[in-house]
């Protein structure tokens, strides 16, 4: 199966740090390097990698931090705790605390256990890159997942870009004879939708329409689609999920028009339920302009949550991944 640059948008080489800058895509294919955590906190603040993307900078900003690091593990110990905390602040919406949590506890077993430095970070970097093997055999299994639940024939409707499993589950469907159609939204503002989900969907042989955000009910009411599939970046211990702006009025009108709904959920308890969870509210003129300029005129005021929530009772079917320790 090939696999879409979005399935693992991020790559460590030696003592720099890929991302691929997905505010480029489709127009060129180009890597960030990220040489520390200020660099880490850059690309995810402007959103140059997102999602998925922003968990893979979080696990390979701390291999960076073992890489540099060179008195003792007490000092060892301060920077992982301090690397943690800049990219717990880095954006509200998304569980950073709950991923930084897990390397932090390693750092701290092995103080405990007396290990010096570099013993420390030998035992660091097995633990890390070995939870991110698990979380990519985890990823393939569940691209197997979605392929398995697309039937012949379905129409699908996502939002916004799930990070390469939508288009490498098209691919697996392509090879099982299953026709299918996908809608993908143009997810205004940063049109990823557009940018992303069409531009890998097409690239791996997938047939893709793009909708505009404010078609989906249109859709739904016609009868053009068979399921919607969509992404999550935080789920509840309640079954509610967080997730790109717009997702809460799709899963509603699929609810009105008998639409199976099924989101891409990583499974926590850290948080009870979807009224809990911090909703990063962006820069207007994130909203206000387009590509530097501004497209509103006079003094127009901009409000850009980047995420609603969508509750449980609306999610037909969660296809689970388990990220945390």
């Amino acid at each position: 199966m090939k696999e879409s640059p979005l399935f693992w948008p991020a790559q460590l080489k030696g003592r720099t740090l890929l991302v691929l800058d997905e505010t480029l895509i489709p127009k060129k294919i180009h890597y960030i390097k990220v040489k520390g955590t200020n660099d880490a906190v850059r690309v995810i603040r402007q959103m140059k990698t997102r999602a998925f993307g922003q968990f893979l900078v979080v696990f390979n900003t701390f291999l960076l931090t073992l890489k540099t690091s060179s008195e003792t593990s007490q000092v060892l110990m301060k920077e992982i705790k301090k690397t943690a905390q800049a990219l717990n602040n880095s954006r509200p919406t998304f569980p950073f605390g709950e991923v930084t949590a897990v390397v932090v506890n390693w750092a701290q077993i092995a103080l405990d256990h007396g290990q010096e430095l570099p013993a420390m970070k030998r035992f660091l970097e097995k633990n890390i890159q070995g939870y991110l093997q698990g979380i990519r055999h985890r990823r393939l299994a569940r691209v197997a997942q979605i392929a398995s639940v697309i039937e012949d024939g379905d129409r699908i409707l996502t939002h916004c870009n799930v990070s390469g499993e939508l288009a490498m589950a098209a691919q697996i469907c392509q090879q099982s004879n299953k026709r299918v159609h996908f809608f993908a939204t143009e997810t205004r503002p940063f049109f990823q939708g557009t940018k992303l989900t069409c531009w890998e969907l097409q690239k791996l042989g997938a047939n893709v329409t793009l909708v505009a955000d404010n078609a989906v009910g249109s859709l739904l009411q016609d009868g053009l689609v068979d399921k919607v599939i969509v992404g999550s970046d935080r789920s509840c211990a309640n079954g509610d999920i967080a997730n790109k702006i717009g997702t809460y009025q799709i899963a509603v009108l699929a609810k009105e028009f008998g639409v199976p709904f099924f989101a891409l959920t990583q499974p926590s308890t850290r948080i009870a339920r979807g009224e809990d969870i911090p909703i990063e509210i962006r820069d207007p003129h994130e909203l206000l302009q387009f590509g530097k300029r501004k497209i509103v005129a006079g003094g127009v005021r901009g409000f850009y949550p980047g995420f609603d929530v969508t509750p449980r009772e609306l999610i037909g079917k969660s296809i689970a991944i388990h990220v945390q320790s």
